[in-house]
C-alpha cells in the first residue's frame, strides 16, 4: 500500500510538470523530452542528498558506538566503509519507486531500468556483507588465537561464493528464468571453469591443508630456494604466500607449492630457543704433536684444564704401566696431544659460556682431515634465536677460540699467499 501510494504521487509531480510544460506553449514532443530531463535531475538531486544525509548519519551512530563499547568490530566497520555502501542502498528504493513516474512517457525503458536498479541492489549487498566479514576478520587478526591463521584464504572462499551467488540472481533477473536454469548452463562449460579456476581451486585446498596441518603459520620465518624466499610470512591467502626477505623484498610463492615442494620452516627453532652453531675450525695438521709431562705441567696453567690433565695424567700412567710402554720415545704407549687439550678446552669454554644452551645438545668434536686442514666442529645451541644476539654470541666463541689456538703450539689453516694476493 505504501508503494502503492508513492508511485502515486510520484505519478501526480510526473503528471504536473508536464502538462505546466504545456501550459507554457511547449510542444507535446519536446515537452516529453524536457519533462524527462527535468525529473532526472530532481532524482539525482535528492538520490545524492539522501544518501549524504544517511551516510553521514550512520558514521556519526558507528563513532560513538565505538567510543562507548570499545569493540574492534565498530572501528573496523567504518575502516571498511560499511557506512557509505549502507547509505547507498537507501536511495534505490526511491529508485525504484521513481522509475516508473520518471519514465512514464517511455515505457519500454521502465522494465530494463528495473533490471539494472535490481542488479545494482544485488551488487550493494554483496558489498555490504563483504565489508562486514572484512571487519569480523581483522576484528579476528587481533586476537592471539587466530593471529597466526590464514584467515585472508577463507575470506576470499567466501567471496567467491559469494559473487557466484550474485551472478546467479543476475542471470535470473535478466533472463526471468529460474537458478536452475543457471546451473544447467554451467554444467555445459564446468571444463573449462575448472580450468580456469584451478589455481583457485589448488590453493584452496593447500590453505586447508596448510591451516589443518599447522604447515606454516603468519610470522614464520621460512626459507624456499627454489622461489627464493628467506624471511618472515606476512601473508597467506588462497593462492600465493608473500614472504617478506630479510632484505626487506617481497616473494610471491603459490600457496600450493607448499604442500607440494620442499621448504625449511624455523620455526621449530624459535620455539625451542635456541638456535644451532654448527661450526668448524681448520687446524694446520703439521702442527698437531704429543706433549711431555712438563708441557702437561706447563699447561695446567690454564685454569679450565688443570683438573682435567691431572685425571687423564692419572689414567694414561696406569695403561702405560700396566702394558709396559717405552717412555723413551713418546709414541710408545697413550698420551696427551695439544690437539686433544685444545678440543677439551673448547668444550669447557662452550659449556661455561653465557650465550650457550644449556640444556640442548653441546659437544666438540673431529671431522674427517681435508686437504685444509683437521676440522674441530663445534656443534652447539644459543640460549636466544635473536639473529643479530646469535651472531654476536657465536663471533664471541670464535673469536676467543681462534685467537687460543696459539697456546696449545697449534696453527689455523690457511691457503698460502691468500694474504698476499689481498694485498
Amino acid at each position: 500500500m505504501k508503494a502503492a501510494a508513492n508511485y502515486d504521487s510520484l505519478n501526480h509531480i510526473s503528471q504536473y510538470t508536464y502538462q505546466l510544460l504545456l501550459k507554457w506553449g511547449i510542444q507535446e514532443s519536446l515537452a516529453v523530452y524536457i519533462n524527462l530531463f527535468a525529473l532526472l535531475t530532481l532524482l539525482v538531486l535528492l538520490v545524492y542528498l539522501l544518501q549524504y544525509l544517511v551516510r553521514r548519519l550512520l558514521r556519526i551512530a558507528l563513532i560513538r558506538v565505538a567510543k562507548r563499547s570499545r569493540i574492534d568490530f565498530f572501528h573496523h566497520l567504518l575502516e571498511n566503509r560499511f557506512p557509505h555502501f549502507l547509505a547507498l542502498s537507501v536511495p534505490l528504493i526511491l529508485v525504484k519507486n521513481a522509475i516508473p513516474a520518471v519514465f512514464i512517457h517511455f515505457p519500454a525503458l521502465i522494465s530494463p531500468l528495473n533490471q539494472l536498479t535490481d542488479i545494482y541492489m544485488i551488487i550493494i549487498i554483496i558489498w555490504m556483507i563483504m565489508s562486514l566479514l572484512r571487519s569480523g576478520a581483522d576484528s579476528l587478526r587481533k586476537k592471539t588465537t587466530f593471529r597466526e591463521k590464514p584467515i585472508e584464504s577463507y575470506l576470499q572462499v567466501i567471496r567467491i561464493f559469494l559473487f557466484l551467488f550474485g551472478a546467479i540472481l543476475m542471470f535470473s533477473n535478466l533472463t526471468g528464468k529460474s537458478p536452475v536454469a543457471f546451473f544447467s548452463a554451467m554444467g555445459a562449460i564446468s571444463a573449462v571453469l575448472l580450468l580456469m579456476f584451478k589455481d583457485t581451486i589448488m590453493g584452496f585446498v593447500a590453505s586447508i591443508q596448510v591451516s589443518a596441518n599447522d604447515i606454516v603459520r603468519i610470522g614464520d620465518w621460512i626459507t624456499m630456494t627454489k622461489y627464493g624466499a628467506d624471511g618472515d610470512v606476512i601473508e597467506i591467502n588462497l593462492t600465493t604466500v608473500k614472504v617478506q626477505n630479510f632484505d626487506k623484498t617481497i616473494t610471491t610463492i603459490p600457496t600450493y607449492s607448499l604442500i607440494s615442494d620442499s621448504f625449511q620452516n624455523w620455526r621449530g627453532m624459535q620455539e625451542t630457543g635456541g638456535r644451532r652453531i654448527k661450526r668448524a675450525i681448520y687446524i694446520k695438521q703439521s702442527t698437531i704433536r704429543f706433549i711431555t709431562d712438563e708441557e702437561a705441567e706447563a699447561f695446567k696453567r690454564i685454569q679450565t684444564l688443570s683438573a682435567y690433565i691431572d685425571h687423564r695424567k692419572k689414567d694414561i700412567d696406569k695403561n702405560n704401566e700396566r702394558i709396559g710402554a717405552d717412555k723413551s720415545l713418546l709414541i710408545n704407549g697413550r698420551n696427551l696431544t695439544n690437539a686433544g687439550l685444545y678440543r677439551k678446552y673448547i668444550d669447557n669454554y662452550i659449556s661455561n659460556h653465557s650465550g650457550t644452551h644449556k640444556r640442548m645438545t653441546m659437544m666438540v668434536r673431529h671431522l674427517a682431515p681435508t686437504a685444509t686442514g683437521l676440522p674441530i666442529e663445534i656443534y652447539a645451541f644459543t640460549s636466544t634465536t635473536k639473529w643479530a644476539d646469535y651472531e654476536y654470541i657465536m663471533a664471541d666463541i670464535f673469536d676467543h677460540l681462534l685467537a687460543s689456538a696459539r697456546y696449545f703450539d697449534l696453527e689455523i689453516f690457511e691457503l698460502e699467499g691468500a694474504s698476499s694476493s689481498h694485498a
